[in-house]
Protein backbone atom coordinates (compact mmCIF):
# COMPACT_ATOMS: atom_id res chain seq x y z
CA UNK A 1 0.00 0.00 0.00
CA UNK A 2 1.37 3.76 -0.87
CA UNK A 3 0.97 6.29 1.08
CA UNK A 4 -0.94 10.03 -0.50
CA UNK A 5 -0.17 12.82 1.00
CA UNK A 6 -1.36 16.13 -0.39
CA UNK A 7 -1.13 19.93 0.87
CA UNK A 8 0.16 22.95 -0.09
CA UNK A 9 3.22 22.63 1.80
CA UNK A 10 3.61 26.31 2.67
CA UNK A 11 5.88 25.25 4.26
CA UNK A 12 6.38 21.80 5.07
CA UNK A 13 7.23 21.20 8.79
CA UNK A 14 7.34 18.51 11.63
CA UNK A 15 3.68 18.76 12.14
CA UNK A 16 3.60 16.68 8.50
CA UNK A 17 6.35 14.94 8.66
CA UNK A 18 5.91 13.28 11.97
CA UNK A 19 2.25 12.06 11.40
CA UNK A 20 3.66 10.90 8.32
CA UNK A 21 5.94 8.68 9.48
CA UNK A 22 3.80 7.28 12.10
CA UNK A 23 1.25 6.09 9.68
CA UNK A 24 3.78 4.43 7.47
CA UNK A 25 4.92 2.54 10.32
CA UNK A 26 1.60 1.72 12.07
CA UNK A 27 0.19 0.75 8.46
CA UNK A 28 3.39 -1.15 6.94
CA UNK A 29 3.11 1.63 3.59
CA UNK A 30 5.41 0.79 1.28
CA UNK A 31 6.26 4.43 0.87
CA UNK A 32 4.38 7.82 1.15
CA UNK A 33 4.07 10.11 -1.95
CA UNK A 34 4.29 13.59 -1.01
CA UNK A 35 2.34 15.86 -3.22
CA UNK A 36 2.42 19.64 -2.95
CA UNK A 37 -1.33 21.50 -4.52
CA UNK A 38 -0.73 22.84 -7.81
CA UNK A 39 -3.61 24.89 -7.66
CA UNK A 40 -5.71 24.85 -4.22
CA UNK A 41 -9.37 24.81 -5.29
CA UNK A 42 -10.70 25.20 -1.57
CA UNK A 43 -8.29 28.06 -0.37
CA UNK A 44 -6.11 30.94 -1.34
CA UNK A 45 -2.87 30.39 -3.77
CA UNK A 46 0.05 30.21 -1.77
CA UNK A 47 2.72 32.65 -0.45
CA UNK A 48 5.75 30.33 -1.97
CA UNK A 49 5.91 29.72 -5.33
CA UNK A 50 5.08 25.88 -7.05
CA UNK A 51 8.72 25.27 -7.06
CA UNK A 52 9.61 26.83 -4.11
CA UNK A 53 7.44 24.42 -1.85
CA UNK A 54 8.23 21.40 -3.94
CA UNK A 55 12.24 22.33 -3.26
CA UNK A 56 11.49 22.27 0.42
CA UNK A 57 9.10 19.22 0.66
CA UNK A 58 12.91 17.70 -0.84
CA UNK A 59 14.93 19.12 1.27
CA UNK A 60 12.69 18.15 4.32
CA UNK A 61 12.17 14.23 3.41
CA UNK A 62 16.00 14.31 2.11
CA UNK A 63 17.98 10.49 3.45
CA UNK A 64 14.41 9.16 3.81
CA UNK A 65 13.67 6.44 1.11
CA UNK A 66 10.37 5.81 2.65
CA UNK A 67 9.30 9.32 1.50
CA UNK A 68 9.15 10.91 -1.95
CA UNK A 69 8.20 14.03 -4.24
CA UNK A 70 5.68 14.12 -7.21
CA UNK A 71 5.05 16.48 -9.28
CA UNK A 72 2.22 15.63 -11.09
CA UNK A 73 -0.30 18.35 -8.83
CA UNK A 74 2.32 21.12 -9.72
CA UNK A 75 2.88 20.06 -13.45
CA UNK A 76 -1.23 19.80 -14.34
CA UNK A 77 -3.19 23.26 -15.38
CA UNK A 78 -5.72 24.23 -13.84
CA UNK A 79 -7.51 23.44 -10.27
CA UNK A 80 -5.93 20.22 -7.82
CA UNK A 81 -8.64 18.27 -7.47
CA UNK A 82 -7.39 15.02 -5.72
CA UNK A 83 -9.60 12.60 -7.49
CA UNK A 84 -7.32 13.46 -10.71
CA UNK A 85 -4.54 13.11 -8.97
CA UNK A 86 -5.98 9.51 -7.61
CA UNK A 87 -6.65 8.60 -11.18
CA UNK A 88 -3.54 9.24 -12.45
CA UNK A 89 -1.95 6.75 -9.51
CA UNK A 90 -4.65 4.06 -10.53
CA UNK A 91 -3.18 4.11 -13.89
CA UNK A 92 0.08 4.12 -13.18
CA UNK A 93 0.49 1.74 -10.66
CA UNK A 94 -3.12 -0.33 -10.99
CA UNK A 95 -1.99 -3.14 -8.78
CA UNK A 96 -1.18 -1.01 -6.02
CA UNK A 97 -3.75 -0.53 -3.03
CA UNK A 98 -3.25 3.47 -2.90
CA UNK A 99 -3.96 5.21 1.02
CA UNK A 100 -5.14 9.07 1.09
CA UNK A 101 -3.59 11.01 4.27
CA UNK A 102 -5.60 13.42 5.41
CA UNK A 103 -5.97 15.59 8.96
CA UNK A 104 -9.01 16.02 10.80
CA UNK A 105 -10.14 19.18 9.67
CA UNK A 106 -9.45 18.20 5.91
CA UNK A 107 -11.57 15.14 6.35
CA UNK A 108 -14.62 17.19 7.76
CA UNK A 109 -14.69 19.01 4.97
CA UNK A 110 -14.84 15.89 2.43
CA UNK A 111 -18.33 16.24 1.40
CA UNK A 112 -16.72 19.69 -0.42
CA UNK A 113 -14.79 18.55 -2.59
CA UNK A 114 -14.85 17.72 -6.08
CA UNK A 115 -16.48 14.49 -7.26
CA UNK A 116 -15.80 13.39 -3.33
CA UNK A 117 -17.72 10.16 -4.00
CA UNK A 118 -15.64 9.27 -6.67
CA UNK A 119 -12.67 9.54 -4.64
CA UNK A 120 -13.37 7.70 -2.27
CA UNK A 121 -13.65 4.68 -4.51
CA UNK A 122 -9.97 5.09 -5.82
CA UNK A 123 -8.09 4.84 -2.42
CA UNK A 124 -8.72 4.13 1.39
CA UNK A 125 -8.48 7.07 3.88
CA UNK A 126 -6.80 7.05 7.04
CA UNK A 127 -7.34 10.80 9.22
CA UNK A 128 -4.67 11.55 11.41
CA UNK A 129 -6.07 12.91 14.60
CA UNK A 130 -5.02 13.45 18.29
CA UNK A 131 -5.26 11.02 20.55
CA UNK A 132 -8.28 12.13 22.69
CA UNK A 133 -10.50 13.21 19.68
CA UNK A 134 -14.23 11.98 18.58
CA UNK A 135 -14.34 12.29 14.92
CA UNK A 136 -18.49 12.76 16.06
CA UNK A 137 -17.28 16.08 17.03
CA UNK A 138 -16.49 17.77 13.92
CA UNK A 139 -18.18 15.34 11.34
CA UNK A 140 -21.51 17.62 10.61
CA UNK A 141 -22.45 16.63 6.84
CA UNK A 142 -24.79 13.84 7.15
CA UNK A 143 -23.53 12.39 4.13
CA UNK A 144 -20.67 11.98 5.22
CA UNK A 145 -21.27 10.78 8.48
CA UNK A 146 -23.36 7.94 7.12
CA UNK A 147 -20.44 7.44 4.26
CA UNK A 148 -18.16 7.05 7.57
CA UNK A 149 -20.59 4.72 9.32
CA UNK A 150 -20.98 2.42 6.19
CA UNK A 151 -17.35 2.13 5.77
CA UNK A 152 -15.16 2.83 8.75
CA UNK A 153 -12.42 0.67 9.86
CA UNK A 154 -11.93 -0.73 13.44
CA UNK A 155 -8.72 -1.33 13.17
CA UNK A 156 -4.97 -1.58 10.99
CA UNK A 157 -6.21 -5.18 10.15
CA UNK A 158 -9.51 -4.27 8.67
CA UNK A 159 -8.33 -1.21 6.90
CA UNK A 160 -5.12 -3.03 5.04
CA UNK A 161 -7.36 -5.83 3.69
CA UNK A 162 -9.64 -3.77 1.83
CA UNK A 163 -8.07 -2.39 -1.90
CA UNK A 164 -10.58 1.20 -1.15
CA UNK A 165 -13.54 2.48 0.25
CA UNK A 166 -12.19 2.40 3.90
CA UNK A 167 -11.57 4.99 6.29
CA UNK A 168 -9.71 4.61 9.27
CA UNK A 169 -8.89 7.14 12.02
CA UNK A 170 -5.59 7.06 13.64
CA UNK A 171 -4.14 8.91 16.53
CA UNK A 172 -0.73 10.41 16.07
CA UNK A 173 1.32 12.12 17.95
CA UNK A 174 -0.32 16.18 17.73
CA UNK A 175 2.51 18.88 17.31
CA UNK A 176 0.57 22.03 17.30
CA UNK A 177 2.65 23.52 14.38
CA UNK A 178 1.07 25.49 11.57
CA UNK A 179 1.95 27.05 8.52
CA UNK A 180 0.77 30.53 8.84
CA UNK A 181 2.55 30.57 12.03
CA UNK A 182 6.01 29.95 10.81
CA UNK A 183 4.99 32.40 7.69
CA UNK A 184 3.82 35.35 10.51
CA UNK A 185 6.75 34.26 12.60
CA UNK A 186 9.43 34.39 9.63
CA UNK A 187 8.18 37.94 8.60
CA UNK A 188 8.35 39.76 12.34
CA UNK A 189 11.93 37.65 12.23
CA UNK A 190 11.64 35.45 15.08
CA UNK A 191 13.10 32.27 14.91
CA UNK A 192 11.24 28.93 13.76
CA UNK A 193 14.10 26.85 14.19
CA UNK A 194 12.63 23.18 15.70
CA UNK A 195 9.31 23.86 14.00
CA UNK A 196 10.63 22.55 10.76
CA UNK A 197 13.93 20.69 9.10
CA UNK A 198 17.01 22.78 9.14
CA UNK A 199 17.11 22.19 5.49
CA UNK A 200 14.29 23.84 4.78
CA UNK A 201 14.54 26.83 6.97
CA UNK A 202 18.63 27.42 5.47
CA UNK A 203 16.00 27.39 2.06
CA UNK A 204 13.86 29.74 2.95
CA UNK A 205 16.99 32.04 4.79
CA UNK A 206 18.68 31.73 1.43
CA UNK A 207 15.99 32.55 -0.95
CA UNK A 208 14.14 35.18 1.25
CA UNK A 209 10.81 33.30 1.00
CA UNK A 210 7.89 34.63 3.20
CA UNK A 211 10.04 37.65 4.31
Amino acid sequence: MIGVYGGTFDPIHYGHLRSALEVREALGLSHIRFIPCGQPPHRSQPHASAAQRLAMVDAAIAGVPEFISDVREISRQGPSYMIDTLRDLRQELPDQELCLLLGMDAFAALHTWHEWRGLVQLCNIVVMHRPEFEPAQVIRDAALQQWVAENQARDTRQFCGSRAGRVLFYPVTQLDIASTRIREAIKQRRSVRYLLPDSVISMIERDGIYH
